[in-house]
């Protein structure tokens, strides 16, 4: 059997690949095996855990319910992106600065997640928070400290000029 590959074109964190993929490869196995950004988790493989999210064109994604080929053409945004360890993102700083990481599993996927709805949606209390937050799941069950974190970044927001 003849495996047939395509290339695509990619842009992650602001840099261009071109990758040669087969057409079946999940996105978050491309961006894990091929460009080597392990910081997207595959947790259920289902779309349900939110560990695999990315931000595709500037909207959450599931990168394990999503083609390469799918992507094609696409900007995507990884937990990379987002900051180092020397300087970390506002997220992820509010994530330290909260006591939000718990064994870190989810933590890449809450970060993109909380980073789509601080850019497109406007959130005004807990429920709305947590109803935003629903599609992520923390084994930990760190969720308080992640909603503490989401709140100060939405007090952050509004008081910006």
């Amino acid at each position: 059997m003849t495996i047939v590959k395509r290339e695509i074109s990619i842009t992650v964190n602001g840099l261009l690949h071109a990758v040669s993929v087969e057409a079946r490869m999940l996105l978050s196995d491309m961006l894990r095996h091929e460009l080597g950004l392990t910081g997207t988790h595959v947790g259920c493989e289902h779309g349900v855990c939110g560990a695999c999210t990315i931000l595709l064109n500037g909207r959450s994604a599931r990168s394990c319910l999503t083609l390469a080929v799918q992507a094609d053409g696409a900007e995507i945004e990884t937990v990379e992106g987002q900051g180092t360890a020397e300087a970390l993102g506002r997220v992820q700083q509010a994530f330290r600065d909260h006591h939000g990481l718990q064994c870190g599993f989810c933590t890449p996927g809450f970060v993109m997640t909380i980073t789509d709805i601080l850019r497109n949606h406007e959130l005004s209390g807990d429920d709305e928070i947590r109803e935003a937050l629903s599609g992520n799941i923390c084994r930990c069950t760190g969720y308080e400290h992640i909603v503490d974190a989401v709140r100060a970044l939405i007090r952050e927001k509004d008081t910006r000029p």
